[in-house]
């Protein structure tokens, strides 16, 4: 499996900057797809979000833009809204083409430069890399400069990342996430409940501590984490859904982080699930909710999993 380019219509492209330990990335489908979307957490940074609703009157978007950089990652999606637009791609309008393009973006400006952000340029780049392959993970795109378990700050947080996971239902129906973890909880792997990385037992241990157990010992969310946490997803299918069956896919992936990130959907994150709907295969939109909800939180065990050292902060990849 790929990843979410298993999907037939998906192109996925990362741009990283190692330097500043930012990026993005660009998920395409140009040919247009229905989305849908769950805002979950309570300091998200989007943008075209409207147009995903089913009172909006486009009935399609072009791409999803996942960015670092806080605020100042949006402009990145001008850049995938440029590129697709030379490649005319979009809905037409004297002789022009306008692409849809909603993005979201997460916290990463204490981890490397913060006076540097994924711009225009690097969302063009990240939308000219795009490629059918299998989707590269760990510290990469969105994920490169994504850390986890930050209630005490990052010196006792670890290293986050991007992940992807594809389930196959009969019928040759596929559901497949892709998502950047930059969470101010921990991962549990959902089918243990065993800790996999978050919060450290201290600065210098690779021991893990337990950020809902300091939380109700009366560790508050303050100025150390908040608010600079969100975990950021996309889920696409191969099935046709409506706008307002997307949107409940979208509900259904979220699912998957409330069974992986503990806490999760907090007043310091920004948790978004984008949805996508590409192809004509029939599913009843509850199956598809089920894997859904399993595609995310084995995308986000691989996203914590495969994440590197860097910046000092550490990662289960070394």
């Amino acid at each position: 499996m790929k990843g979410l380019t298993d999907i037939p219509g998906i192109r996925v492209g990362h741009v990283s900057d190692y330097e500043a330990l930012t990026g993005c990335t660009a998920i395409l489908c140009e040919q247009g797809a229905v989305g849908g979307v769950d805002i979950r957490g309570s300091a998200s940074g989007t943008q075209e979000i409207d147009t995903l609703a089913p009172t909006h009157a486009s009935d399609q978007v072009h791409a999803i833009l996942l960015a670092g950089g806080s605020a100042f990652g949006l402009e990145a999606a001008s850049g995938v809204r440029r590129y697709l637009a030379s490649r005319k791609i979009g809905y037409a309008f004297f002789g022009q083409h306008v692409p849809i393009v909603p993005a979201a973006i997460l916290f990463d400006l204490a981890i490397g430069k913060p006076n540097v952000h994924p711009n225009a340029a690097m969302g063009e780049a990240a939308a000219a890399a795009a490629t059918t392959d299998a989707v590269k993970e760990g510290c990469v795109g969105a994920g490169t400069g994504a850390t986890l378990g930050k209630l005490l700050g990052t010196a006792r947080a670890m290293k986050g990342g991007m992940g992807t996971y594809t389930v196959t239902l009969p019928g040759g129906v596929l559901v497949s996430a892709l998502v950047a973890v930059n969470a101010l909880g921990d991962v549990r792997d959902p089918a243990t409940g065993t800790p996999v990385a978050g919060l450290r037992a201290s600065a210098g241990s690779r021991e893990l501590g337990d950020t809902e157990r300091e939380m109700k010992r009366g560790a508050l969310i303050g100025d150390a984490s908040a608010p600079r946490n969100t975990t950021l997803a996309v889920v696409a299918t191969n099935a046709r859904l409506n706008k307002v069956q997307a949107n409940k896919l979208a509900q259904f992936a979220s699912l998957g982080m409330a069974r992986t990130i503990y806490p999760v959907n907090t007043m310091a994150d920004g948790d978004v699930a984008f949805a996508l709907s590409l192809g004509a295969l029939t599913c009843d939109i509850n199956i598809l909710g089920v894997a859904a909800a399993e595609a995310l939180a084995q995308a986000i065990l691989r996203a914590v999993k495969l994440a590197r050292t860097l910046g000092g902060v550490p990662g289960l990849a070394g």
